[in-house]
């Protein structure tokens, strides 16, 4: 235990364990990309998906939200911890040049990473909780719940579009560094990887950061089911209006 707890303090440990919990975040991010662009085969494919990850064994979605962000705030700490570690082994003079030099994606990584923490807490307030909208809880699609009219309710909204627009290219520039640096702390990077793993973890980052904006976009310029938009926003039952009581009969004039 001690052994561990010593080796995970140390700089090699740390990079280690950035870079495990990199892995899993990339994971992540694909596997919801994925999910995500199912909104783009209609409302009710997505919401049988909505529908099956809720119904995941053994909570298993909250496993994995709780999992999220446990990995990204190891990940940030442990990032931060590393860049202050450096900073005082460079120290100041050198690290001052060496920023001029540094790629903006390599000197934002931490800020990069903490402005994308905000945005997964404000996404889970907004889509799981339903803190931000209230009403997403109430809206179904029969059995399911209507995950399509509640992405569509969402980014109609300009400012949570840019929001999100802004959250998915600061999440690309730091995947374009991230991506390519885990492969040398892991030691899979080889002579012959080093000269195209740049270009393959850029291409990787905008492809990414390409498919999430694709759903905003997609929303601002009206391209989604609108017949199911207003079909879901009638009210599901209409109260039927009382039939009017039969006038009572009018009393004989006493003769």
């Amino acid at each position: 235990m001690n052994s561990c707890c010593s080796f995970l303090q140390s700089s090699i440990g740390k990079k280690l364990l950035v870079a495990i919990t990199g892995v899993m975040l990339i994971a992540f991010v694909i596997g919801h990309l994925i999910g995500n662009l199912q909104f783009f085969a209609g409302p009710h494919v997505i919401n049988e998906y909505g529908t099956k990850l809720r119904h995941l064994p053994f909570g298993g979605l909250w496993v994995i939200r709780i999992g999220l962000l446990a990995a990204v705030l190891l990940h940030i700490a442990t990032t931060i911890l590393l860049v202050i570690e450096n900073r005082k082994a460079k120290g100041v003079g050198y690290v001052k040049k060496g920023s001029v030099q540094a790629k903006i994606a390599t000197r934002l990584m931490a800020l990069s990473g903490i402005l994308l923490l905000s945005y997964i807490v404000f996404h889970l307030l907004h889509f799981t909780t339903h803190t931000v909208s209230p009403e997403f809880a109430n809206w179904k699609d029969g059995e399911d719940h209507d995950v399509y009219r509640m992405i569509v309710a969402a980014f109609s909204n300009k400012a949570i579009s840019i929001f999100y627009i802004v959250a998915m290219v600061l999440l690309a520039m730091h995947l374009s560094h991230g991506a390519a640096s885990l492969f040398q702390t892991l030691g899979l990077r080889t002579k012959k990887m080093a000269c195209c793993l740049g270009g393959c973890a850029q291409i990787f980052a905008w492809v990414i950061c390409a498919g999430y904006v694709s759903i905003p976009v997609a929303v601002m310029a009206g391209f989604y089911e609108k017949k199911h938009i207003s079909a879901a926003s009638e009210p599901s039952c209409c109260a039927e209006t009382p039939a009017p009581k039969p006038a009572a009969p009018a009393a004989k004039e006493a003769k």
